[in-house]
């Protein structure tokens, strides 16, 4: 017997016993974005390789490490590691940027990073993303945050900590980056070859490695918050006062310097402990010289992106709220090869109005079928069989309460099935108020 195929080492099946819950974050992304202005936007899923070279940063683990890049002839594309840079790329490409400032846009995308696979990070991995070109001011900082806590609070997540930085601009980083070479010079030679390079490219990167020996090395570094210069200073401080306007928690943490090069000023992350271990359930920034690097003219911008795989996860250990998964609103069970026609008009007649309608396509007996309306979760079944076609009436049963009704086979059909389901919608809701209320 030949070995079964299954599917690559960091990549998931999402079944349709799971898809609802997809569909709850990412309508609850899409409207909580949409409310605060956001339009969305869909790009490719490769790029030429350039790009995230130009962007993301040559000394980065992205794009030392982790991106997926093949050859077509003389081409090099590489499969998007993050949404940034290609929604960027687009923003120029389409002129949006000679449209009215800000421009404000979302997405919704699969990225891929060759990585070790663990919970809530897989190779091929969901972000949704927001980005905002042409603000400058702290004001954008704090809207895009805002943005965040309203996702994860429309969630209904709780213990979700915020915490801020501010990495400074290239006046200040020039100065860090001095007293970061001078604190890790003297002990090189225990550094991982990686952050050997990062050394002399980009010593912010060895903040972030994940080696447990560089970790320990760098854990007395310098902070970048004692080299802002009055600007970014000044800005960081604002960012401040308009988060605490608008009640939202947060913490300093002067070790966030994300994972990619074009960040500036603000950094931010939303962190959870719910998932087994630390980790970052959304992530982001200010970039304001990407665009510029790009080719486009110099504009500020920022934006942010969480993961669907990791807000499902802590959405879970946290016990929340997903929508309910659809399930068929009318069984119809043909009795014999007579009734099948009669089934499949009555259902199409439905189904045109909205409601999900099954018939038997399995040739089964009526017994067979009933066990099938119940296993689907049908909350209506009903029998035709030749009486039914003969009197052009049939028994319409309610499958949670028993309760059966007559309805006329005739062009009322759609209308008195209307008036039935919405009854049983109408008791269903008075029902869960009842409980809601005794509780």
């Amino acid at each position: 017997m030949a070995n079964k195929i299954t599917r690559p080492l960091g990549t998931e099946d999402v079944t349709p016993k799971q898809i609802y819950k997809w569909y709850t974050v990412e309508r609850l992304a899409r409207e909580t974005a949409e409310s605060f202005g956001f339009h969305e936007v869909r790009i490719p899923t490769f790029e030429n390789t350039n790009l995230f070279l130009r962007s993301v940063g040559e000394t980065t683990d992205v794009v030392q490490k982790e991106m997926y890049t093949v050859k077509a002839k003389e081409t090099e594309f590489t499969l998007r590691p993050e949404g940034t840079a290609g929604t960027i790329r687009s923003m120029l490409q389409n002129g949006m940027l000679n449209d009215a400032l800000p421009q404000k846009v979302y997405y919704i995308l699969s990225c891929f990073r060759h990585e070790r696979p663990q919970a809530g990070r897989l190779r091929e991995f969901h972000q949704f993303g927001i980005e905002m070109a042409g603000s400058q001011g702290p004001t954008s900082d704090a809207e895009i945050i805002a943005l965040a806590k309203t996702i994860l609070d429309n969630a209904g997540l709780k213990n979700i900590a915020l915490h801020i930085n501010s990495i400074g601009c290239p006046t200040c980083r020039a100065e860090y980056h001095k007293a970061l070479r001078a604190y890790f010079t003297p002990r090189k030679d225990e550094l991982c070859d990686t952050c050997l390079t990062r050394l002399e490219k980009n010593p912010m990167r060895l903040l972030d490695c994940k080696s447990p020996i560089c970790a320990e090395i760098g854990k007395d570094a310098p902070l970048i918050l004692d080299y802002l210069c009055d600007d970014c200073k000044a800005h960081f401080e604002k960012l401040q006062e308009y988060l605490r306007a608008m009640d939202i928690d947060f913490m300093i943490n002067p070790k966030i310097v994300r994972g990619l090069d074009y960040y500036t000023k603000t950094v931010f992350e939303f962190i959870t402990t719910d998932i087994g271990a630390q980790g970052t359930v959304c992530g982001g920034g200010r970039y304001d010289g990407l665009i510029e690097q790009m080719g486009g003219k110099p504009t500020p911008a920022m934006g942010f992106a969480m993961g669907l795989e990791r807000l499902i996860l802590t959405m879970e250990s946290q016990g929340c709220d997903f929508e309910q998964p659809k399930t068929c609103d009318l069984y119809i069970a043909p009795m014999d090869e007579a009734a099948v026609p009669k089934a499949m008009q009555l259902g199409q007649t439905l189904r045109v109005s909205g409601y999900q309608v099954e018939y038997d396509l399995m040739e089964r007996g009526l017994k067979a079928q009933m066990k099938y309306a119940n296993k689907i979760g049908a909350a209506f079944v009903m029998v035709l069989g030749e009486n039914e076609l003969n009197t052009g009436k049939a028994k319409l049963k309610n499958m949670q309460t028993g309760e059966q009704t007559e309805i006329a086979l005739d062009e009322t059909f759609e209308e008195k099935f209307d008036d039935i389901a919405v009854q049983f919608m109408f008791h269903d809701i008075v029902e869960d108020f009842e409980k809601e209320c005794q509780l």
